[in-house]
This record gives C-alpha cells, sequence and structure tokens, in this order.
C-alpha cells in the first residue's frame, strides 16, 4: 500500500475487508456472528474517523477498541492489526500521544512477523514520528532508519521520502544540521522522481525551517514561499496552517510584527477549525513571543498560558519546554527574577531530557541573564560559559561554511553577553584575569568562519572524495550553466514566460541538488573531516604570535549599551569602555555621510569635523599610547566601515589624521591573522612580479567597438543585471585606470609583469591558471557589493569581445574562493571592494574574505566609491614606493596616503583615505 496520509490509508482499509479470514475459520460450519460485528464496528470507526470531529473521534475510539477485542477473540492478527493502526491514528489525533504509540507498536508486532514489509515500513513510520513529538529523538531516528531500510526493500519511493524528510526533522533539535539538509535533499529527489506534490511541499517546509534556525533567512523564506505556494495548490489546510504558522516565525525574524501576527492568526484559525491541538499550541507559542517582543507582557502570558495545558495535554515535552521558558521571559521582564528561574529551570531540565541541545543553551542563557539580575554574577558566568560551550560545539556539526556563518550570527547575543560579564567581573575584581578572558571571548566571537576557511586553505578540496560525487558535482554544474544560458537566451522575450518559469523551477532544482553534493563533498573530505576548528587565541597567544614591539592592536567589541576596546601590546593589556552600540554607528554614519556634500569645501570640512569627533570615540582613550608606530585594528560591527587612517582628535587647520603618525592595518581578527600566518608560512613565492587587469569593456557604446552605432545595449546576465540592479551599479568607462595600471608597469621590467587591458581584462583569464605565476595582482575595475546577497559581489571585467558579442565578464565571490592565488598582494583598486554583508560575528562577507581563502596574504580595498583620478595618483605613489623604495605594502600605501593628503584638491578624507590594508604586514620571506 503506497498511501502517505495515515488517514487516508485507513479509510481505504474499509473496502479491502474481507469477511472470511483463516482457513480455519472459513471452514466452520456456521460463520462465527462475532466475524460480522467486528466488521461494522471497524467500519463505523473508519466512518467517525472521516467525519474528524473531536466528538466523532471519541465514539471512533469505542468503536475500534470493540474491533480490536473482537479480532483477538477471533485470532484475526491482520484484522487487529490493521484496526491498532486505525486506534493510533485517533489516538495521534486527539493528541494522546503516548497511547497512539502504544497501539502502533502494538501493530508493528504482527508485521515484524510477517511479509507485508511495507506495511511495517508505514508502522515504524509513525512511530518515528510519535517519538519526535514526544521528544524521544533518539528513538524517533532508529524507527525512522528501519522504516527507511524497509521503505527500500519494498521498492517504495514515496513511503521512503516521507520516512526522509521525518528523519531531517529529528537531526534538527539534535543540532545535527547536515545530516537534516543532506536527509532533506535526498527527500526532495524521490519526491521529484515520483512527482510527489504534497511531499515536495512538506519537505520545502522543513527546510525552511532548518534555514530559518540557522539565521539563513531569506533562503528559509524563500522555501516557506515555495510550500505555501503548492499547499494552496492542493488545497490542503493543513499543511497550509503549517507553513503559514512558519512564515510568521519568518516575519519575526525580520522584527516585521504586524505580518508575523497576521500569519500566525491565519494559521491559528485553520487549526482550530481542524482541531489540532499541537498547531493551535505551537501557533498560541508563537504568537506569546511575538508579544514579548512588542513589550505586551499581558498579552504575551496569555497566549503562553493557553498554550501550556495544550501541551500537557498532548504530552510534547519540547512545546512545552519553549512556552515554559517564554514565560519565564515575561517574569523578567516584569522583575520576577525567582519566578523566571523557576520556568527557566522547568524548561531546561525538558530539554535536558529530551536531548535538545540548541534549546538548553538557550535556557541556560536566560538563567544566566536571571541570575545576573539577580546579582549572583558567578552563577550567570557559569550559565553562560554552559551555553558557549554548547554552541561552539554545535557550530562544528555544519559542513557547509555559509550556515555555519548564518547560525554563529544568529548566537552573537550569547557572546555579547558574556563580554560584558567579564567586564563587570573586572571591574569589581581588577586581578582576577577577567579582562583577558573578555579579549579572548571577543576573539572567539569575530570571523570564526574565516578562521576555519584559512586554516583550509591551500589544501585540494577534491583530495580523497569519492569520484562519483565529483562527477556528480561537475555534471550540476554543467547542467546549471546549460540552464543559465538558456534563461539569458530568453532575456528580452516577451513570448517566453512559461518557458522562462520551467527554466527558473528547474534551477531551483538543481541548486538544491548541488548544495546536497556539495555538503557531502566537504563532510566527506579527509582534508575537511580531519580539520580542527581553530582555537581563537588568548591574550599571551596574541602577544607572543601576533604582535611585535611596535604594533598595538586595537580590538573592538560593540555591546548594546556600553562597548569596549582593549588595548593591546606584546607586553601590556589595557581595557577601556565605549559608548553603546547605536551611539557609535550614529557618528560612524555621519562619518561617511560626510563625503557625499557637492560641496568640495564644505565637504572637507564636514569630513574633518566628523572624522575628528569618531576619533575622540574610538582612539581618545588610547591617546597617549604613542610609543608604538603602528596600529593594528579589529574592528566590529559598523566600525568595519571607518577608515581608522583618516580619524582624528583634530579638525579644522589642526587637521591630522592618524596615518601621519601610525601605520595603519586592519585585521578580521588577531586569531584570523596568526593563522593565515601559519597558511603561508614558507610558501614558495611566486615567479613573476605583477598582473594588471584594467579599463575593460562594459558597453557597445564603447569607443573602442568597432561598430559604433546606436544599438541596443548588450543584456547583461541575469546574476550581474540583478546585483547591480540591487546594488545601484553602473557600469561607465574608468579612463584612468589604463594610465593607472601604465605607471604601475613601467616600474616593472617587461618579462615581469603581465597587462591585460580592455578587450583582455577577462573573466576567463582572471580564472585561469596564469594568474597564479604573480605575486601581486591589480585589478582596476568597477567592483560590486551587494549587501542584500554577499554571493553576488564582485569584479567586473570586460562584458564584450571585439565583436560586440556578449562575455560572461562578473568575477562573482564564488568564483573568487575558488582560485588558486599564492600572492603577496592583491589590490582592488575599484569602488567599495572592502565592504560585504555585515554578519554579526563575522565581520563583512565580501571580496576580502574571497581572495585570502584563494592565498593571497594580504589585500588592498577600498571602503567607499573611490575617485577615479585621484585613485589613479595614490595607485602610482602606492607602487613607487612599495617596488622602488622597497617598503611593505602597508607602509607604501601609508606613505602614499600622506603625500595625497598633503596636496590641496586631494586634502579631504574623501579622496584617499577609502584604501586600506587587510590581512599581513610584515614583509613575506
Amino acid at each position: 500500500m503506497n498511501l502517505s496520509s495515515p488517514q487516508t490509508r485507513l479509510i481505504a482499509l474499509v473496502s479491502a475487508c474481507i469477511v472470511g479470514f483463516s482457513p480455519i475459520l472459513v471452514a466452520a460450519a456456521a460463520p462465527d456472528p462475532r466475524v460480522a460485528e467486528a466488521q461494522t464496528a471497524f467500519e463505523a470507526g473508519v466512518e467517525l474517523v472521516r467525519e474528524g470531529t473531536p466528538e466523532a473521534l471519541q465514539i471512533a475510539l469505542t468503536e475500534l477498541n470493540t474491533a480490536v477485542g473482537l479480532y483477538r477473540e477471533l485470532g484475526s492478527k491482520d484484522r487487529e492489526a490493521e484496526t491498532l493502526w486505525g486506534l493510533g491514528l485517533v489516538y495521534d489525533r486527539l493528541g494522546d500521544l503516548r497511547s497512539s504509540l502504544d497501539a502502533y507498536k502494538k501493530a508493528l508486532d504482527y508485521y515484524k512477523t510477517g511479509d507485508r514489509i511495507q506495511d511495517r515500513a508505514y508502522t515504524l513510520n509513525q512511530i518515528g514520528r510519535l517519538h519526535y513529538k514526544l521528544g524521544d529523538y533518539q528513538q524517533a531516528i532508529a524507527s525512522y532508519q528501519q522504516a527507511i531500510s524497509d521503505y527500500r526493500e519494498g521498492g517504495d519511493k514515496r513511503g521512503e521520502a516521507y520516512a526522509l524528510n521525518g528523519l531531517g526533522a529529528v537531526y534538527e533539535p539534535l543540532g545535527n544540521y547536515q545530516a537534516a539538509i543532506d536527509t532533506y535533499t535526498a527527500a526532495l529527489e524521490l519526491h521529484r522522481q515520483i512527482d510527489n506534490r504534497e511531499g515536495l511541499a512538506s519537505t520545502f517546509n522543513n527546510l525552511g525551517l532548518l534555514y530559518d534556525s540557522l539565521g539563513e533567512y531569506p533562503l528559509s523564506f524563500d522555501y516557506y514561499r515555495r510550500s505555501l505556494t503548492l499547499w494552496q495548490q492542493l488545497e490542503n489546510r493543513g499543511g497550509e496552517a503549517v507553513t503559514l504558522n512558519n512564515i510568521g516565525l519568518y516575519y519575526d525574524s525580520q522584527d516585521n510584527y504586524n505580518q508575523s501576527l497576521y500569519a500566525y492568526q491565519k494559521a491559528l484559525l485553520l487549526y482550530r477549525e481542524k482541531g489540532d491541538r499541537l498547531g493551535m499550541a505551537t501557533t498560541l507559542n508563537n504568537i506569546g513571543y511575538t508579544y514579548t517582543r512588542l513589550g505586551n507582557w499581558d498579552r504575551a502570558r496569555t497566549s503562553f498560558e493557553e498554550a501550556e495545558p495544550l501541551w500537557e495535554e498532548i504530552a510534547n515535552r519540547s512545546g512545552l519546554a519553549s512556552t515554559l521558558n517564554n514565560i519565564g521571559v515575561v517574569s523578567a521582564k516584569q522583575g520576577d527574577f525567582e519566578g523566571a528561574l523557576q520556568f527557566y529551570s522547568r524548561a531546561l531540565a525538558l530539554r535536558r531530557e529530551i536531548g535538545d541541545r540548541a534549546k538548553e543553551a538557550l535556557s541556560r542563557y536566560r538563567i544566566a541573564i536571571a541570575r545576573r539580575s539577580g546579582g549572583d554574577r558567578d552563577a550567570a558566568l557559569v550559565e553562560i560559559e554552559a551555553a558557549i560551550a554548547i554552541i561552539e560545539d554545535l557550530r562544528t556539526n555544519v559542513a557547509s561554511q555559509e550556515l555555519r556563518t548564518t547560525f554563529f550570527a544568529s548566537k552573537q547575543e550569547y557572546y555579547e553577553f558574556y563580554i560584558d560579564l567579564l567586564m563587570e567581573l573586572h571591574g569589581l575584581r581588577p586581578d582576577g584575569g577577567y579582562d583577558a578572558r573578555a579579549l579572548q571571548a571577543s576573539e572567539r566571537a569575530k570571523a570564526r568562519s574565516l578562521l576555519d576557511l584559512l586554516a583550509e586553505m591551500g589544501g585540494e578540496v577534491t583530495s580523497g572524495v569519492d569520484p562519483q560525487l565529483l562527477e556528480r558535482k561537475q555534471r550540476l554544474q554543467r547542467q546549471l550553466a546549460a540552464a543559465e544560458q538558456r534563461r539569458i537566451e530568453l532575456l528580452g522575450n516577451p513570448h517566453t514566460a512559461e518557458q522562462k518559469a520551467a527554466i527558473a523551477q528547474e534551477i531551483d532544482r538543481l541548486l538544491d541538488e548541488y548544495r546536497g553534493v556539495v555538503a557531502e563533498i566537504r563532510a566527506g573530505s579527509p582534508r575537511y573531516a580531519a580539520l580542527t576548528q581553530p582555537e581563537p587565541l588568548s591574550l599571551a597567544e596574541i602577544q607572543q604570535q601576533v604582535l611585535d614591539e611596535q604594533s598595538l592592536l586595537l580590538a573592538y567589541s560593540l555591546g548594546e549599551k556600553r562597548s569596549f576596546v582593549w588595548a593591546v601590546t606584546s607586553e601590556s593589556l589595557e581595557t577601556y569602555e565605549l559608548p553603546g552600540r547605536q551611539t557609535l554607528e550614529a557618528a560612524t554614519q555621519k562619518f561617511r555621510d560626510s563625503f557625499i556634500l557637492p560641496n568640495l569645501r564644505i565637504r572637507r570640512t564636514r569630513a574633518e569635523t566628523a572624522a575628528a569627533e569618531l576619533g575622540k570615540l574610538l582612539l581618545g582613550p588610547v591617546a597617549d599610547r604613542t610609543d608604538k608606530t603602528r596600529l593594528l585594528v579589529a574592528p566590529d560591527g559598523a566600525l568595519q566601515y571607518v577608515p581608522f587612517a583618516a580619524l582624528s582628535q583634530t579638525a579644522g587647520e589642526d587637521y591630522r589624521p592618524l596615518i601621519v603618525d601610525r601605520e595603519v592595518v586592519t585585521l578580521p581578527s588577531a586569531s584570523a591573522l596568526a593563522v593565515l600566518r601559519r597558511e603561508i608560512a614558507g610558501r614558495k613565492p611566486a615567479e613573476r612580479t605583477v598582473a594588471v587587469l584594467a579599463d575593460p569593456v562594459f558597453s557597445r557604446y564603447d569607443e573602442r567597438l568597432r561598430d559604433n552605432g546606436a544599438i541596443a545595449p548588450a543584456p547583461l546576465p541575469p546574476d550581474l543585471e540583478r546585483s547591480a540592479r540591487e546594488s545601484g551599479v553602473l557600469f561607465d568607462r574608468l579612463p584612468y585606470t589604463q594610465t593607472e595600471a601604465e605607471q604601475i608597469l613601467a616600474l616593472v621590467p617587461p618579462g615581469e609583469s603581465t597587462r591585460e587591458f580592455g578587450f583582455s581584462a577577462t573573466r576567463d583569464f582572471a580564472t585561469s591558471e596564469q594568474l597564479s605565476r604573480y605575486r601581486i595582482l591589480h585589478f582596476a575595475t568597477h567592483g560590486i557589493l551587494n549587501s542584500q546577497n554577499p554571493e553576488l559581489s564582485g569584479l567586473v571585467l570586460s562584458l564584450l569581445d571585439p565583436d560586440g558579442q556578449p562575455l560572461n565578464g562578473f568575477l562573482r565571490l564564488h568564483d573568487i574562493f575558488n582560485l588558486n592565488l599564492p600572492a603577496d598582494l592583491v589590490v582592488l583598486s575599484a569602488c567599495e571592494t572592502g565592504l560585504g554583508q555585515e554578519v554579526r560575528g563575522e565581520g563583512l562577507v565580501g571580496l576580502t574574505r574571497g581572495f585570502m581563502y584563494a592565498g593571497a596574504a594580504r589585500v588592498v580595498v577600498s571602503l567607499w566609491a573611490v575617485d577615479d583620478r585621484a585613485t589613479a595618483e595614490l595607485m602610482g605613489i602606492f607602487y613607487r614606493n612599495m617596488i622602488e623604495g622597497d617598503r611593505t605594502p602597508s607602509e607604501a600605501l601609508r606613505q602614499a596616503q600622506i603625500e595625497i593628503w598633503r596636496q590641496s584638491r586631494w586634502h579631504s578624507p574623501y579622496y584617499w583615505a577609502g584604501f586600506t590594508v587587510q590581512g599581513e604586514w610584515n614583509r613575506s620571506k
């Protein structure tokens, strides 16, 4: 039997009922009246299940229990098993999960000894689902895995897909996120093979929930959207309610509370129509959570208290724990910390009992907050450290770096609380070493995925990987490229809407499969499996491995109410308190906004004033540390957008930027630099000096094309067109980039360089092995910062060939990560190349990270839209200082910026301060 819905399966059994059962009964002289009585009771029970009201289901229990007793008396084990199966369904619908589980297990006893493998698989699937709902996760896994095995043996792809879907849902609360992704991906493939739209909707929904928990919100919403569309097409109101509830979660994560409550209320109405207590409890809990975020404590508590008895009625420990934890939050917000601790403790006990480690961390975090609020800081420290230990462990359960990043970002409040608590203890006990522990906690909270990537840098990604997986990945890449090309060919044709929609669906399917294969490759790689997560450095290790006698490290950490900066030298540590995040963000924004005023004199004055104001905030506390000539800055949050070289303590005629007195280098974190150094230590230098890609051809109107007639512009590839639109970028020619490039090349013997100008500045060259032969790589072109979708950030190279035919000239971040560039220096002489999407705990996920992973020891990037002419002048001086003056890149950039600043026409920070060195400052060995 190949039916997915338990109720549908039960009802179908009516038509399969047979009056005669066993040979013994058939041979009886007269028919046993109990046979007809049992069948009548069974059929009546099924009809009542079909009716579905709570009252009907209660009567159904009576009828089905009667049938079970009669079939047992008659010795009809198969009919008894089927009726027990029906009882399991009814108890489940009524919320009596334990009785439901008992009925299914009794039915399974019969199927274990018979040859009805599909019925056994189906029953195991239901048992797995109930164990999951009851929080018995290990038993759920065992049941689902046995069901999957039986489904495969019986050739039932539909059943196998549903069991895989259920198994993926169990892995999530255990924190085994990669296993969940792999399992859902396998379920999707089976659903697609048999065109099971209901199954697709269910798995899309589950994937949305998983990515939501990992903080990957846009991808989460996309899966919810796809799920909801299918449920509505299928007119499946139960499935629609589930996904609407989860869409409410998404809107909560985006602080869109009106949309969140609207989605929840729609879901709650559907659940009440069905009498679904599990759904009602879930949605009421979520509604209460939204009200807590709105600060409406009374309405929040009312929702939670309405949900609590529903969880208890259906014996759902996981849901009950969430509601108890949330009631604790309300109690704490209303000042009742002892009451809050009681609710948190009950929730923690349940979460530890069922093995929900992610939620255990959340309860411990809440307990830590309540303990601190009640004055017990030491107890709070114990709890938050236990919570962070769980988070550190859970993040390693995700093979995908992207998902590790988003998961870690969603837990940054834990680290912020931990740092603030340690600094509070430092104020109370200055000799307790809490400031050093807080610094290490700050390191633990920064650039962790970048640490992982740098540790993996240089390894052969495909080493030891199953060749079949590699072949699948390459096949999918080819299929994606072909589908993308078909989509390009249809651009601008209004008569191909259906074809475009079909291609879009195909690309979605291929991407789902591709993600699954990549995850398998990463998880299965011996290098990856053997990779221990790099441990962030302690104070002593920072002083020994990162700092020299001339360097001062300023490590910043932004907090809601107050922020901190640690001033670290090779011999000392001092800590300073700064204003909260909002104040620092406002000062940073004011500084950056000062550059966009049209009047140059006003722009210069306001920029210098804003630089002085921000400088007093960020550098004032360490103004007396004038004994160090090099400043290493590990920024946090909005400070990543600040060019520290331009900051000052004075404005007006006395404006003196920091760069005049200090060499300034930016670091993702001190730990990231230490790992980078280990990876590039002893690396053989590339054989040639410099490769320059400059002045690409972007438009058919470019005078370098032979045919310069008034023709329509060439369509951009969809990903580039989308990224340009989202980022507000226009691809105008950059006339001074060739001048800039010629100045650089004039400093190097011809045999030591290559020049790729105009049409030859192509993506093909940038991704070729030739580029790995040069120590310095210089890109003078447009850069795209896509903050909405950082994977669509990149460099734009020539988009047309000499005949005006379109080229793929978009060097995306994904492409950069896959390059092999053992370069000493990469210079991105383009607009905003140092930026990216700000991800809490990771910094700016942009081009800098991509080139470091590709092998670059250091990268020079820009923090805003730089002036074309001033940049050409700056770069010429920079390279002369570096090549002829034999200075390190950071020294050379400093001298070039000072020289530009001293010219009156370019005195404003706008013209010179945007460029910064990120990474290693020491001379490469």
